[in-house]
């Protein structure tokens, strides 16, 4: 299952498969009903609040990637939200949201945003 087929609750429960979690386990230490996140792993309730994602990420040993995916997920489960863990960042810096206002007008496109994370990677010294 590609990144843009995958749901948030899906993808939990494979990450949680993987580390050898089972479902009651996980909801025992994230402090949920069993039913609860049974409903959230089959997309029948709202993936949780912050708190509980990076709890998620941290109990499922989420590497920075997958849980940027996981805040990605979580987000597109919701209609018209941003990524839980970028609103603070975005309302506490008027030039971000000056920028992205910015880019919507301009309609930005993919080639140009990857353009802008290169620059971001060149400063970091990272590679792509």
């Amino acid at each position: 299952m590609n990144e843009n087929e995958m749901k948030f609750g899906r993808f939990v429960e494979q990450k949680r498969k993987e580390q050898g979690i089972t479902l009651r386990g996980l909801a025992g230490e994230l402090y949920l009903a069993p039913s609860y996140m049974s409903d959230m792993e089959k997309g029948r309730r709202y993936p949780p609040d912050k708190g509980k994602l990076e709890e998620i990420a941290r109990i499922l040993k989420l590497a920075k990637e997958d849980k940027d995916l996981m805040y990605d997920l979580a987000a597109m489960a919701k209609e018209n939200t941003v990524s839980p863990d970028l609103p603070e960042y975005i309302m506490e810096k008027d030039i971000v949201r000056v920028a992205l206002r910015k880019a919507r007008d301009k309609n930005v496109s993919d080639e140009d945003w990857k353009r802008v994370i290169e620059i971001f990677d060149d400063e970091d010294g990272e590679d792509n």
